[in-house]
């Protein structure tokens, strides 16, 4: 049997799985086998196992840095929320059904068996187990039956790292009054605090770490810089969704109000001189070189967002002047004539699309989970840059989409996915840019459409992002006392 640590927050977006995911590098490099767990996870960012299971996004590129093939083990409860009072609850790797907030709170504990299958099975395969919590373990209110922070830690024996955000301010309350405001039993298991995304010289924090350590009788394993890596985030706080990067190309991304796998634009943030920035009102789209539709988890409710805020004449405005039109699972599904959800996979009703591409889209309840390969098939239009380049990726969608127009994408199977028509396309593929020959190549065209040349390099992601574990891992070892969190495993709860 493994030994096992747990990273627990203040609260959400403090760095956990970034964290995690250094921690799993670091113990690679070391000589173990080591896997990330998070029993629970609340995110639209989610990934395709090799075996056809959805996890949790961040879980797959913690797998990833461990060095190891990700799997449902790692994330056995996904959710995805659908609507502000609920989600589709994933088991797994499996939809499991759609469940209101209110009922799912007293369904969670029946879950339990399910959670600690999946941890024994990892178990029994690694020689560590990273295990990652979710939000606040002191939400005082849903503490009852909980099964993602101490009643996991608890469940496992697990040791807790305690993990502030210093950037987001009050980093002492955070950590003192997370530590007060557990029962004595759960403040004995916290072994250790973390001060994360720290920003300056180290030194001035020097006196912080005595009245953190004075007052919390917990030692301080570490101050860890604000790190700049480039790597996917979990959910919406992510920071890319507010923060726009300017360029010589201008990528335009409609922030839809259910958006999922905003990760899938994260490789244009690699070449030089291309900006991209995610758009929340039509009044900022602009003139955009290029705009992408990002996929959804509510895609009727996200096309009527589309009509009520003023987006889709914006949109079909742009398409007019013959602006490129990318659309990604639900943002294919958005470019379409109709969009029917008669079975209420995603909410119920039905919608005209934006009429851009000539197809119709029924969605079902049954989801589509696949790994897949393909290349391009475009012989004219702005898209036929990238005619003949192969592309990789996952689909995870539950609509089924008819068409007789011309597929983008022949797939290794023989069949077609996706549609293009004049200078608006649209594929189920997440993943799609990933390649450098498919970004690289879609870059270079447009540079050339405004009369520019692309000399920077194209870099393909998964590379890119091999580069980055090295260095989260290299700035974490240095800012980490690793003897002690190894004393920490060793000692255990």
């Amino acid at each position: 049997m493994s030994s096992s640590i747990m990273l627990q927050g203040t609260m959400s977006n403090v760095g956990k799985s970034l964290l995690t995911a250094a921690l799993c590098r670091i113990f690679r490099e070391d000589g173990y086998s080591v896997a990330p767990f998070k029993s629970q996870n609340m995110a639209l960012n989610s990934f395709v196992t090799p075996d056809g299971l959805e996890i949790g996004r961040a879980q797959a590129m913690q797998a990833e840095a461990a060095g190891t093939e990700p799997s449902a083990l790692m994330n056995p409860i996904l959710l995805k929320p659908g609507t502000d009072m609920g989600s589709q609850v994933i088991v797994n790797g499996r939809v499991r059904g759609n469940m209101r907030a209110v009922d799912y709170f007293k369904y969670k504990k029946d879950l339990i068996h399910e959670i600690m299958d999946a941890y024994r099975q990892l178990a029994r395969a690694y020689d560590l187990i990273v295990i990652e919590g979710a939000g606040s373990p002191v939400e005082l209110n849903l503490k009852k039956d909980d099964i993602v922070n101490m009643g996991l830690a608890k469940l496992t024996g697990s040791p807790v790292l305690l993990v502030g955000d210093i950037d987001r301010g009050g980093v002492f309350a955070q950590l003192l009054g997370t530590l007060m405001l557990l029962e004595p039993e759960e403040r004995q298991r916290v072994k250790a605090l973390i001060v994360n995304k720290f920003r300056g010289d180290r030194s001035l924090f020097d006196s912080g770490v005595n009245i953190l350590e004075e007052r919390s009788g917990k030692p301080v394993a570490g101050v860890v810089p604000w790190i700049e890596t480039g790597l996917e985030d979990e959910d919406s706080l992510s920071e890319k969704l507010t923060q726009n990067r300017d360029g010589l190309i201008d990528i335009a991304v409609i922030r839809l109000p259910r958006i999922s796998n905003f990760t899938d634009f994260d490789v244009f943030f690699q070449f030089d001189g291309v900006g991209l920035r995610f758009v929340s009102r039509p009044s900022g789209l602009g003139e955009p070189d290029l705009l992408i539709l990002p996929g959804t988890k509510s895609t009727v409710s996200d096309m009527n967002w589309l009509r009520e805020t003023g987006f889709a004449p914006a949109i079909q405005r742009l398409v007019s002047v013959g602006t490129p039109v990318f659309g990604i699972c639900g943002g294919y599904q958005l470019l379409g004539r109709k969009i029917s959800d008669l079975e209420a996979a995603e909410g119920g009703g039905e919608t005209a699309g934006l009429g851009l591409l000539n197809i119709e889209t029924r969605l079902r309840g049954e989801k589509l989970c696949a790994r897949t390969r393909g290349r391009f098939s475009v012989e004219e239009g702005f898209f036929s840059c990238l005619n003949g380049a192969m592309t990789e990726g996952y689909e995870i969608h539950m609509g089924e989409t008819r068409s007789d127009e011309k597929g983008l994408l022949i797939l290794e199977n023989g069949r077609t996915d996706g549609v293009v028509r004049g200078s608006v396309c649209g594929t189920y593929l997440h993943g799609v840019f990933d390649r450098a020959d498919v970004s690289g190549a879609l870059v270079k065209a447009l540079f050339g459409r405004k009369g520019l040349k692309y000399t920077g390099k194209a870099v393909d992601r998964r590379v890119f992002r091999e580069s980055k574990y090295k260095l989260l891992a290299a700035e974490v070892r240095r800012s980490l006392d690793m003897d002690m969190i190894y004393k920490i495993i060793r000692e255990g709860a």
